[in-house]
């Protein structure tokens, strides 16, 4: 016999420093609306840490000098940005990179994200977040910057600042970033759905819809 399907789940491991994670999220909330647009019902988004960046101290570092580390000088990242500059134009974002003078550490953007999460859905705070760093250029490193953020999408600023002024969560965000790394994975974005399709990186649309449509399949009982 078949089980009654039900809704699936979206997991999703993401850095919010990581421009093809602000594109992948673009994509996810494309296929939740065409999802809606069908009438079908939607699945609940889980945010997963993964920090590209964990080293980073608290205060962050120069962008500039990040950058020649990481490509070899500014030049070369744009050379590499155009790419993702495309990309992001096609999902609606206008990547701002010139704007961004810190490179942060994100450990706690990621605590706030799942103390959000705590609270109800922290999707839109994902999105604040990705929007503050790549189209605003804030440092998303510092707590006032974050309890700013949290409370433009309607969560308590001062509870907000009350936790990411604790140790709250900083062993999860590990632990987290540990279990993804037992799953293999490497890199982000990575979409889990239904803990059963993997997607990597930054998906189109209808790759997700199909994913979710797959999971809706009624499963046959043992």
């Amino acid at each position: 016999m078949e089980t009654e399907p039900t809704l699936p789940i979206v997991d999703v491991v993401s850095d919010v420093v990581c421009p093809w994670c602000y594109i992948g999220k673009r994509h996810l909330d494309a296929a939740l609306a065409t999802l809606a647009e069908a009438g079908q019902p939607l699945p609940t988004v889980r945010w997963h840490p993964y920090e590209l960046n964990p080293g980073l101290p608290a205060e962050g570092v120069d962008r500039r000098d990040y950058l020649e580390r990481k490509f070899g000088g500014a030049a070369r990242a744009a050379q590499i940005y155009d790419r993702v500059r495309r990309a992001g134009t096609q999902a609606g974002i206008a990547f701002d990179f010139e704007r961004i003078a810190l490179q942060p550490n994100t450990r706690d953007a990621h605590r706030l994200i799942a103390w959000a999460q705590t609270r109800g859905d922290a999707t839109a705070l994902v999105e604040r977040l990705f929007r503050a760093y790549f189209i605003e250029g804030a440092f998303v490193g510092s707590h006032e910057v974050l309890g700013g953020l949290a409370a433009e999408v309607g969560e308590d600023r001062d509870a907000a600042l009350d936790f990411l002024s604790s140790e709250t969560g900083r062993g999860e965000v590990v632990e987290a970033e540990e279990r993804a790394s037992q799953l293999g994975i490497t890199g982000v974005p990575f979409f889990i759905v239904d803990g059963r399709y993997g997607l990597s990186g930054a998906q189109p649309a209808e790759a997700i819809v199909e994913a979710l449509r797959r999971a809706r399949v009624p499963q046959a009982a043992d």
